[in-house]
């Protein structure tokens, strides 16, 4: 047989490799596992164990020449090991040079193939590693044809005469060091189907455009019913089973499969949901007991940041869990950080808004004539009896009126908030006496900038709809203590207590608009804390309290 026939049937061997490799590249799993940059220890396993086995195929399917054999084992090493990285490609070149050496022991070409088998597994790990992915394959076809050449001087140096070495290396040479352009041929395939990736990448960054696009306009107001809008448009549009928002405690919104089973405004109960939150990491699961329905067999948790803060997660749900392809995890990627960014706008604009409604309360405070009419009727009482206590009444409606003119949505520091809430309960305990008493649990060292009218519309709340409920005196007391990062403001009451109906409906935003008092304090802290205030029914009273982040 001549040289040149021998490299025919070479080539057949190898283009029997390819068509196997073209054909495993059409299993979506097997593609997606090419597509991935990093792959899982179990991937690599595989991996592994198929082009070992390709390269012991090669080995079996050799010409024999002389006592050796023209084969694709080299081939097979190369091309594993520049695809797949190191380790793949020195475990196939140590497992094929092995078996060459084991079933040939004593050959005069086993020794050297052992050798070269190994040498090519570690030089095609450093071209996974050094190289460049688009020159990968020129390289891939120098090392190889280098390392049958090594070969062929290894037969020469083992061969027993010499004479029976040199003859086998003019049979094969040429076949050998020529085929090794296959392993070019092999990568350039792998490395195309590898290419794809960036095709869908911007397939799917479209289609998380297009879902942005389409939710854009209900981000505006992030009510209950916007925020199932914009779940059914993502449902729909990425064809899910179910998909849901969430904050990092509540299901905001659920829509799909099973959405009788949900209700808004209940505590997240998923333990691998509330890990997602603590870890800020993209979760796939397919635990069904994660789940409150068993059809339910697939899951994405993708955790939604504003400024590196997981702030809540978008769900997507699915019962099969084929579904959940490689271009779907990228699209959720993309989709999460668009929704991300949305919210995060939509909150600053909310922010502007409850200003605003903020602002107008206070205006409608400064010019209402009930406030006004009372604060007076109270200081012209008590100029008669205490001239003195009458001074300082006056002084401390000047400065209530004037903190209210000076007004803005810039951030303020406590103490200050603290003495318009003392100018606006001095004004108060003159007009009803003994009725009110009022605590100050403060803690003097603490020094924390909050937003303007936080405060004080508690303490109206709670001296209004408490204390003054009830028959005899009570107690308002006014806490703010240093608890580490955070410092926690609390106003209690000793009044009739809150409705447990007010603290729901305020939860689940269900507040009429001309009550805007404790819930615009509830919505701002909510915005710009990213939980808003926790109301407790006390035995007897009410205690209303919200945390605040130091360094914000």
């Amino acid at each position: 047989m001549t040289s040149l026939e021998m490299l025919l049937q070479l080539l057949e061997r190898t283009a029997l490799l390819l068509i196997c490799l073209f054909f495993m590249a059409r299993i979506p799993r097997f593609r997606e596992v090419l597509q991935r940059d990093n792959r899982s220890p179990i991937e690599l396993t595989v991996i592994t164990v198929i082009f070992c086995s390709f390269a012991i195929f090669g080995t079996y399917s050799g010409i024999e020449v002389e006592g050796s054999l023209v084969n694709i084992r080299i081939i097979a090493v190369m091309s594993g090991g520049i695809l797949f990285g190191p380790w793949v490609g020195i475990i196939t070149g140590v497992v094929s040079g092995l078996h060459r050496y084991l079933i040939d022991i004593g050959g005069i070409t086993s020794i050297p193939c052992l050798i070269t088998s190994m040498i090519a597994g570690l030089v095609s790990g450093v071209i996974n590693y050094k190289v460049k992915k688009s020159a990968r394959w020129i390289y891939g076809i120098i090392a190889g044809m280098i390392c049958e050449i090594l070969t062929m001087l290894l037969i020469l140096a083992f061969a027993e005469p010499f004479e029976l070495g040199l003859d086998i290396v003019s049979k094969i040479a040429f076949p050998m060091i020529i085929g090794e352009i296959s392993i070019g041929l092999i990568v350039l395939m792998i490395m195309g189907v590898e290419g794809e990736k960036e095709m869908i990448a911007a397939k799917q960054a479209k289609l998380a455009l297009e879902i942005a696009n389409k939710t854009l306009p209900y981000f505006r107001s992030t009510s209950k019913e916007s925020l199932k809008t914009i779940c059914t448009i993502i449902k729909d549009e990425i064809e899910a089973d179910a998909v849901a928002i969430t904050d990092t405690h509540n299901v905001l919104a659920y829509v799909g499969f099973g959405e009788e089973h949900y209700t808004v405004g209940e505590a997240i109960i998923s333990e691998i949901t509330k890990s997602a939150i603590r870890t800020g990491e993209i979760t796939i699961s397919n635990h069904i007991s994660e789940h409150n329905l068993p059809q339910i067999q697939y899951f994405l948790i993708m955790p939604l940041k504003e400024r590196d803060v997981v702030t809540g997660t978008l769900k997507v749900y699915y019962r099969k869990a084929y579904k959940v392809t490689y271009p779907l995890q990228t699209m959720a990627i993309g989709l999460s950080q668009i929704i991300s960014t949305l919210m995060e706008v939509s909150r600053v604009e909310q922010i502007k808004e409850e200003a605003n409604k903020a602002e107008l309360k206070a205006l409608q405070t400064k010019i209402n004539p009930h406030f006004l009419f009372n604060a007076l009727n109270a200081i012209a009482s008590t100029t008669r009896k205490n001239p003195e206590k009458a001074r300082e009444l006056i002084i401390n409606l000047s400065n209530f009126m004037r903190h209210n003119l000076e007004l803005s949505d810039e951030f303020i520091e406590i103490h200050k908030e603290l003495q318009q809430v003392k100018d606006y309960v001095e004004i108060e305990k003159a007009r009803f006496g003994s009725r009110l008493q009022v605590n100050y649990d403060i803690d003097e060292e603490v020094s924390v900038k909050i937003p303007s009218l936080l405060i004080q519309p508690l303490v109206e709340n709670a001296i209004n709809h408490g204390v003054l409920k009830t028959k005899g005196p009570g107690t308002v007391t006014i806490s703010v203590q240093d608890l580490g990062d955070q410092v926690r403001i609390s106003v209690k009451d000793t009044g009739i207590g809150i409705d447990e109906e007010i603290i729901r409906n305020l939860y689940h935003d269900q507040v009429p608009a001309h009550k805007i008092g404790l819930y615009n304090v509830h919505q701002r802290v909510k915005l710009i804390y990213g939980e808003g205030v926790v109301i407790q029914r006390l035995e007897p009273g009410t205690e209303v309290y919200f945390d605040v982040r130091k360094g914000m």
